[in-house]
Parts: structure tokens; sequence; C-alpha cells
């Protein structure tokens, strides 16, 4: 067998109808519209129901929105900062274990216990597992966001590359 000798099944593949090509065949003059009226004629919108109400309006849209603005946190319990061992816990040193995303902003929930004093480093703390640090003798640092104190940049498609 040969590279020329290669052909698809038969049935797989059809040319496309060729319209408007002459008087021959059926799909000449008309091409398939009909004699006369609006929809033979080339003005006619894509998706136009005669002055019906069209599809696109009937059907209802979803409610709400996405906020572009959404602040999410990668949160990490005490149990979890318990099972690492380690006196300093800080974003970077919790992506090394595999507990949170590279560049995530890190939020420290009081899920569990801690028994041993720690240096956490966060973006934000809850007020229960700050007090429970503490009272172990640790201490709780608040990492400032990448954006600032200001508002962070919208996601979205409609908003990149502005």
């Amino acid at each position: 067998m040969k590279i020329h000798d290669l052909t698809p099944p038969p049935g797989s593949n059809t040319r496309k109808k060729r319209m408007a090509r002459g008087i021959g065949g059926k799909g000449g003059k008309t091409a398939g519209r009909g004699m006369k009226g609006q929809k033979a004629r080339s003005k006619v919108p894509v998706g136009f129901e005669g002055g019906q109400m069209p599809l696109h309006m009937r059907v209802p849209k979803l409610k709400g929105f996405k906020n572009p603005f959404r602040v999410e946190y990668q949160a990490i319990n005490l149990d979890a900062i318990e099972g690492t061992g380690d006196d300093e816990v800080t974003p970077t040193s919790l992506h090394a274990r595999g507990l949170a995303h590279k560049g995530a902003l890190v939020k420290i929930l009081g899920r569990g216990e801690i028994t041993r004093p720690v240096k956490v480093s966060a973006h934000a703390v809850s007020a229960s597992a700050e007090a429970a640090i503490t009272a172990a003798g640790g201490s709780v640092t608040i990492v400032p966001a990448p954006w600032g104190d200001r508002r962070p940049p919208a996601k979205g498609n409609h908003l990149t590359n502005r």
C-alpha cells in the first residue's frame, strides 16, 4: 500500500452543496429558498422569527453578577500548622509543604489545637486562630496583600488586556 492508495471510508466525507450555480441540478436558481417572500430575499437577520419574540429574548437570563474584585484566600487550619512541625510558618513554607498554592493568599483558621509556640505570617487570620496561637506562646504577623492597601485588580475576560 502506498500513500496515494489511501482514501477515506465511503460516506465519511461529503462535499458541501454548492448553491445557486446555474439552472442544472437541485441547487440552482432559487437555491432552496422557494419562490418569493421575505425569506427568499437577503435582508432577513439571523434568528428573526417573523415578528414573534425571538428565542434569545424569550429565555430567562441568569441573575446576579460575578464580583471582579473578590479576594479568595487559601484556608489553613491550626491542625495543619501543628502537623507541619515548623517553628515559623509563612505562605512560602506552606507552599513548599504542599499545603498552599504558589502565590496564594493564606488565611489561618481556628480548627484544631496548637500546643507549641509558632511564629505565623499570613495574609489574614481569624480571631479564634489568633487567640489560640498567642495562648500557646506564638506570634501572628499580617503579610500585606500584593496589590497594597487598595482594592485588588479586577479579574475576568472583559477586564483583561486593558
